[in-house]
């Protein structure tokens, strides 16, 4: 069977602003570690990543609480944004706090405080000003596929 016959999943779209509550959530956690040097704090904040990233975006912890407890309360989004271009960026974030776990864990606590920073840099602004940088990364790595495929085509 070909894999183009298999349908590719597809995630509803998302409330940007449950994005930016989640990142707001997880900026928080991440200084947390930072500041305590807690590999595990990092570690489930990992798996609060592997959650969005693999299961998708409405089991990710942080998702249930906004839909829950949050969004009744703002009514309903003016906009929504495709949801694979965050859940990618929940899969990079599940990168940096993997290593920087597996750095405080092996004592290899500048490693750790690196990868955490990393990542608390891109909540940070996804949180504070709307910007993901995952979701930048998702959409240059889009452009870049395409581009390839036209030039093996021509």
């Amino acid at each position: 069977m070909s894999t183009s016959a298999i349908p590719a999943r597809r995630d509803p779209p998302v409330d940007p602003r449950g994005v930016r509550f989640s990142a707001a959530l997880t900026t928080v956690v991440l200084a947390l570690v930072l500041v305590s040097g807690s590999g595990w704090l990092l570690a489930a904040q990992a798996l609060v990543f592997a959650l969005g990233s693999v299961a998708g975006l409405r089991f990710a912890p942080y998702s249930v609480v906004f839909r829950t407890l949050v969004a009744p309360r703002l009514g309903a989004p003016t906009e929504k944004e495709e949801a694979a271009p965050v859940r990618f960026s929940q899969t990079v974030g599940l990168v940096f706090a993997v290593v920087g776990a597996a750095g405080y864990f092996a004592n290899l606590t500048a490693l750790g405080v690196i990868a955490t920073a990393f990542a608390l840099a891109a909540a940070f602004l996804n949180a504070a000003f709307g910007f993901c940088l995952g979701c930048e990364m998702y959409g240059l790595i889009a452009r870049f596929r395409k581009n390839n495929q036209q030039g093996a085509t021509a």
